[in-house]
């Protein structure tokens, strides 16, 4: 009569489980961001963190835990407790972009994460540093053709969007500039303005107030189609390099094993958090598009992305130690 005790064990594991739901969440959620404090995913944790403790009646407390081409807070959440009590920023860059870099990752994304909901999509910003006599795609080409080896390119780090985006951009171009990382978007863009390094390709949310004020020149979109945004800057495709495409985005992840009633009220909270006026008027500000959707919706996206970057990142050669 094994099979009794095993179907009265698994029912009451599933009672314990419905129960802890309806309690969910009790007590403060951390929200652990692979990125530094002032970095386009710390943003978008920040905004969706207010928002979110508002619909969830807790507290949510950003955890930063940068370095290591994302793995070190990616690493956090994947070993972190199934409880739902701590969740993770999944960006582009950790989901689909470092996993074909780092040749031994202390976790296996497709088994160790559970998707909980897509929240930002958006375009990267092609801006250059003021003290670079470029304008346009074209001229950078050219200027980065003539001084072979010369041209830096910052980013926030190994296996960034930034970082693959600009490698893409060398490869279909047939330039030769040199990928400087920094640990953090912010210390990068700070480098970008006084002249030490000379172009980023950075998310709109992490660059778009400077190329504003006219701090970094703007000469660029990364994506297929303009941003809503900013209409008038054109697309690297239509600049000058035809079929160059690359975005960016955002969603939330919790460790996998989360009971699924609590991964439900998560994602019924993002999305409703999405919705709010506020976060729709700070992305519209900021050019980036909120999603939302179903859990499984976002682990699609995940593995068309992974087999997208995986192949841009092959051919470009782009590596990891």
């Amino acid at each position: 009569m094994g099979w009794i005790r095993t179907l009265a064990l698994a029912c009451t594991l599933w009672a314990v489980a419905l129960s802890s739901a309806a309690q969910y969440p009790d007590r403060p959620l951390r929200f652990v961001v692979p990125q530094a404090p002032g970095s386009a995913s710390d943003t978008v944790a920040r905004i969706l963190a207010f928002e979110l403790s508002r619909e969830m009646g807790q507290p949510i407390v950003v955890d930063n835990r940068p370095g290591g081409a994302l793995v070190i807070g990616m690493e956090i959440i994947a070993r972190s407790a199934a409880d739902g009590y701590t969740i993770g920023l999944g960006p582009v860059g950790a989901m689909a972009i470092s996993r074909n870099m780092v040749a031994k990752l202390p976790y296996d994304v497709d088994r160790d994460f559970q998707p909980v909901a897509l929240v930002t999509r958006g375009n990267i910003l092609v801006a250059v540093s003021p003290s670079l006599p470029v304008t346009t795609v074209k001229e950078l080409i050219e200027y980065a053709k003539a001084h072979p080896g010369k041209v830096m390119n910052g980013s926030s780090g190994n296996g960034t969007p930034g970082h693959v985006s600009a490698e893409l951009f060398k490869f279909m171009s047939g330039t030769q500039i040199v990928h400087v990382p920094y640990k953090g978007g912010a210390q990068a863009i700070n480098d970008l303005i006084a002249g030490h390094i000379h172009v980023m390709f950075e998310s709109l949310n992490g660059i778009a107030a400077f190329a504003r004020s006219g701090k970094v020149r703007a000469i660029a979109v990364t994506g297929a189609t303009r941003s809503a945004a900013y209409p008038d800057i054109q697309t690297i495709a239509e600049a000058g390099v035809p079929g160059y495409e690359a975005t960016t985005w955002s969603g939330v992840i919790a460790p996998a094993g989360v009971p699924r009633p609590i991964v439900d009220k998560l994602n019924a909270g993002i999305n409703r958090s999405i919705a709010s006026a506020t976060m729709k008027e700070k992305f519209a500000f900021i050019g980036d598009e909120l999603v939302g959707g179903t859990p499984e919706e976002f682990g699609d996206f995940i593995r068309k992305e992974n087999t997208k970057w995986a192949e841009v990142i092959k051919r470009s050669g782009a590596k990891i130690d």
